[in-house]
């Protein structure tokens, strides 16, 4: 659930737009001083279209949302891994073609008229976690947060501040190794990594090898787990389960105070949830006993709101400014 009283503002002393970048779709949101939510927009992301086109995209969300030019930053989760302080975007997969190269801080720069923070979407949306995290443990902070979906992705924070790490890959728990995923070649070129079974696809995957039956959807699986399909229940609950370990581990590494599972997949429902929290739980060290994986507090603004308060913390990039 929400908690208003430990929502981060979004900005200080401006209004800012927040643009959130996946593989389908857009969304923007503008922010008021005080965090407040002035206006949405989305639009579909024009993925097989090229960087280009995906940058204009995004400058017409920020347009669309702020007609008045109200805001005096601009801040972008974006898919891919990103480089906040040459706002390039260094590697990505292929669910938005050519996006691995992309200067995405100058391009969106150059093409709205305000200073571009960026960063990976994963990382800033859990930048407001951390926030009230910190808010309410002051002195403490320690995040380990995962969201999955079409991929597998993650952020770290530790003592209250959010790991970037070497060539800004910290918190890539997609691709940590899971017995359940082995021998199964991963899109980062590897094999037997956790995004192979623990993602949307990678569960509908599993449904098909287990059946020689293809699904097109996740919510297929679901409704086919609901109704006693075994298959879909193994299915379902080995990606789960797969999670959970990893993340359990992961917290017997790093000790932390909060662990937030976000994304489309855990929505499906207490099938999932449940397998993960047992898998997890299984895991930990005696100390981390009463650790449990939360929802995300901040639902569906996670990602914009994250993306405009990265305007505050990390480099800007200037419209016009030497490249």
């Amino acid at each position: 659930m929400n908690d208003d009283r430990s929502r981060p503002s979004a900005a200080t002393g401006a209004a800012v737009i927040g643009l959130d970048l996946g593989g389908t779709k857009i969304a923007a949101a503008l922010f008021g001083p005080d965090g407040t939510v002035l206006a949405r927009h989305t639009r579909p992301t024009p993925a097989r279209d090229g960087a280009a086109a995906v940058l204009d995209a995004l400058a017409g969300a920020a347009a669309a949302v702020d007609p008045g030019r109200l805001a005096t930053a601009l801040g972008i989760a974006a898919a891919g891994v990103v480089e906040p302080r040459t706002g390039m975007v260094t590697s990505a997969t292929d669910s938005i073609r050519g996006w691995a190269g992309t200067a995405l801080g100058a391009g969106l720069a150059d093409r709205t008229g305000y200073p571009v923070a960026c960063d990976n979407d994963v990382r800033a949306t859990a930048g407001p976690e951390l926030s009230a995290l910190t808010s309410r443990h002051p002195g403490r902070g320690s995040l380990l947060f995962t969201a999955v979906g079409t991929g597998v992705g993650g952020a770290v924070a530790v003592d209250g501040r959010m790991l970037h790490g070497a060539a800004r890959l910290a918190g890539h728990i997609g691709h940590l190794s899971s017995p359940e995923a082995a021998g199964l070649p991963c899109t980062c070129g590897a094999v037997g990594h956790l995004e192979v079974i623990a993602s949307g696809p990678g569960i509908a995957a599993h449904y098909e090898r287990l059946t020689g039956a293809p699904v097109d959807r996740l919510e297929t699986i679901t409704v086919r787990a609901g109704q006693g399909d075994a298959a879909a229940v193994r299915a379902i609950t080995t990606g789960a389960t797969a999670t959970g370990k990893v993340l359990g581990g992961l917290a017997n590494a790093l000790g932390p105070d909060r662990v937030v599972v976000g994304g489309g997949v855990p929505r499906i429902g207490p099938l999932y949830g449940d397998a993960l929290a047992a898998a997890f739980t299984a895991e930990l060290m005696p100390p981390l006993r009463g650790l449990v994986p939360r929802a995300p507090r901040f639902g569906a603004d996670a990602a914009v709101l994250g993306a405009a308060a990265l305007t505050t913390a990390l480099p800007l990039h200037h419209p016009g400014a030497p490249r």
